[in-house]
């Protein structure tokens, strides 16, 4: 029926065409015989000629479709069959209904009809399960495919990626890398040295330095006596992230043999097309590094990712109170240009904490700006109890402390915010204090993690200090002498001291006894520090029942856990940590218990041969090498646990690769 009307559609004007001819014809016939004869043959031959024309055009057209129609079909056939891509067809049971050859090769299996995508590919099982409707890139032995799913229809396409994949992976192991290479304590060192040892020195880290560079193809440039530029690419970067960056225990092993204690900081930045941004990136890292004590690498990249490598020793303390005087004026001119100054411990606050927050109220006073401390009620208990009832005793300083909320409606667009004891605004007491203030000043001395207040106006971290009160002790002395430091006063902060060192036993350097010593001269009371870090009985039997539920998991290191309906004071599980540290064989500590903020509280810590800090970044916390502490979101203490030896393992394994 078609092909009829195909033949009218197309004869339909030739028809017309014969009717207009015969109406010509007629009147020629009309008015001449044998003119209008010899025009109707003509006419009637031309139109005979025409219709054949037509005729075989029309027969030719319609073969070649049969022709053109049935190769389409066959070369859908073979495109099915035999193109190298590969096809499934899938039920609602993720199993195979019907596959094209190519994806048998793929696989390398005679028929894949009936199997489960599981038993074929995990990946592929993902893909399908995830019902992604952008292409995503699968791993199969050797080679690489792009897999497009059809939900609708529960078909799986797979296109051979190999080779733009590998292309890919060229392109990104050929960005560029920057690193800045920093010799943390050079010129300390360099000016107790003569001429010649100095020289022996330079040479020997420039050398390894040098080595390490032609090692690893990285070039290096040295821009000052203690700092160097790294050029390199990401496969580089790849290769020295395996090695755990070497160079670090290098250099620190070869100046140890001369006493000289020589020991480097890195900061790289990757990830970026722009020269520029990885500069900033490179110089960010190396802030970071600096910030945390020296001794190691970070890594950023451009979407703020930050790896971490080294960090092994302890931060060593500066020879110089030339940095706290600079930091101790500009914080003078801080508070001199505000109307009221906030200090802001973290949550939960500790002796320590309290101590600095103390002694910075007590800086706005010297420079006569009014001072208040920020603390939550309900977060008092144990020896901050105590403390704070001496606090209670002295009217006007008592007057000076208060809740959140009551800062919140006192701060202006002049006042000041002072964070102690902590850098990360998801510990502070308060966060939206930090968000509304205009101006904000940290002062810590943990080492810097990922998680940094933004928009500080000066930060001062000192990872070598034995405390934040420390710091705030020397930064005191630098303060207008127009108000001494009461005797409370002095001792809140040495207790914060004591606190902090297990009296003076761990972290302790000469300026910690410096420190101690002009608390000390300002009437510091350690009878009553004592009194105040006294324990009841209570807190000793629970102390006693968490060490009873130690565990020995390996290389000396212990787990303590709590019961999961109890909750557990944060400073019962430190303190409970520091008591395992005392126990023979034992070389790091670590005691989980619930908290009352529906958290898992995990206090860590270590003589020195684990470093904690590192074990406690991987779940969220942070700290020093030898003492860290996170709280996780875990469902019970179990949990907890052995997220924390997955965490255990982990770092053994790196330390094993590093070796």
């Amino acid at each position: 029926m078609n092909t009829f009307f195909r033949k009218r559609a197309i004869r339909y004007p030739l028809l017309a065409l014969s009717l207009l001819g015969i109406i010509a014809a007629v009147d020629l016939l009309l008015n001449s015989f044998w003119l209008g004869l010899i025009f109707s043959i003509l006419f009637l031959v031309a139109l005979a000629l025409t219709w054949k024309i037509e005729e075989d055009t029309y027969l030719s057209t319609e073969k070649h479709i049969k022709t053109l129609s049935y190769r389409v079909k066959k070369v859908g056939e073979e495109a099915l069959l035999a193109l190298p891509i590969g096809i499934i067809l899938i039920n609602d049971e993720q199993s195979v209904e019907w596959t094209n050859p190519f994806t048998t090769k793929i696989f390398e299996a005679e028929s894949l009809i009936g199997e489960s995508l599981f038993d074929i590919s995990e990946a592929l099982q993902s893909v399908v399960q995830s019902a992604k409707s952008e292409p995503t890139t699968i791993k199969v032995e050797e080679s690489s495919y792009t897999v497009f799913y059809n939900k609708e229809e529960k078909l799986i396409y797979l296109f051979d990626s190999t080779e733009q994949v590998a292309i890919e992976k060229l392109y990104e192991e050929d960005k560029t890398v920057l690193g800045i290479i920093l010799i943390d304590n050079y010129d300390e060192l360099s000016q107790a040295m003569d001429d010649q040892t100095r020289s022996q020195l330079n040479s020997q880290v420039t050398s390894l330095i040098m080595k390490w560079g032609i090692d690893n193809g990285v070039y290096i440039k040295r821009t000052n006596s203690d700092r160097f530029i790294a050029v390199f690419n990401e496969a580089s970067l790849e290769r020295i992230e395996n090695a755990r960056f070497s160079l670090l225990d290098d250099i620190r092993e070869a100046t140890a043999e001369q006493s000289a204690g020589l020991t480097l900081s890195i900061g790289v930045g990757a990830g970026s097309s722009s020269l520029i941004e990885l500069g900033e990136l490179a110089q960010s890292s190396l802030d970071l590094v600096l910030g945390r004590g020296g001794d190691q690498v970070a890594i950023k990249q451009v979407d703020g990712k930050v790896k971490f490598y080294g960090g092994k020793t302890n931060p060593a303390e500066k020879r110089t109170r030339v940095r706290a005087r600079v930091i101790s004026h500009a914080l003078r001119d801080l508070i001199q240009d505000s109307d009221r100054v906030f200090v802001m411990g973290h949550k939960m606050p500790d002796m320590d904490a309290i101590g600095a927050s103390v002694g910075v109220r007590k800086m706005a006073c010297m420079n006569h700006v009014e001072g208040y401390v920020i603390l939550n009620p309900k977060d008092v208990d144990g020896s901050l109890a105590k403390l704070m009832g001496e606090i209670r005793q002295d009217e006007k300083l008592y007057e000076q402390f208060i809740d959140p909320e009551t800062a919140l409606g006192m701060m202006t667009d002049q006042s000041l915010v002072v964070v102690v004891d902590t850098h990360k605004p998801s510990l502070v007491i308060d966060e939206r204090i930090v968000e509304k203030a205009e101006k904000v000043v940290v002062i810590d001395h943990h080492r810097r993690g990922e998680e940094f207040i933004d928009n500080t106006m000066l930060v001062y971290m000192e990872p070598y200090a034995s405390s934040t009160a420390e710091l705030v002790t020397e930064l005191l002395e630098y303060q207008p002498k127009t108000e001494k430091l009461t005797r409370l006063e002095s001792t809140a902060l040495l207790a914060g001291i004591i606190v902090d060192t297990k009296s003076f036993t761990l972290r302790t350097g000469s300026r910690t006894f410096e420190a101690a010593s002009f608390l000390r001269t300002n009437q510091a009371d350690t009878t009553l520090v004592q009194r105040l870090l006294k324990e009841d009985i209570d807190t000793y039997v629970e102390r006693a029942r968490l060490v009873e539920t130690v565990e020995i998991v390996h290389d000396g290191v212990a787990i303590a856990k709590g019961e999961d309906d109890k909750i557990y004071n944060s400073v019962l599980i430190a303190q409970t940590a520091d008591i395992l540290l005392t126990m023979e064989g034992v070389t790091a500590s670590f005691v989980i218990g619930p908290r009352e903020d529906g958290k898992i509280g995990v206090s860590a810590r270590s003589l020195g041969d684990l470093n904690v800090q590192v074990v406690m970044e991987e779940l969220g916390g942070g700290g020093h090498l030898t003492n860290a502490a996170c709280q996780l979101e875990a469902g019970s203490v179990e949990e907890a646990v052995e997220r924390l030896k997955k965490a255990l393992r982990e770092e053994d394994e790196e330390e094993e690769r590093g070796n």
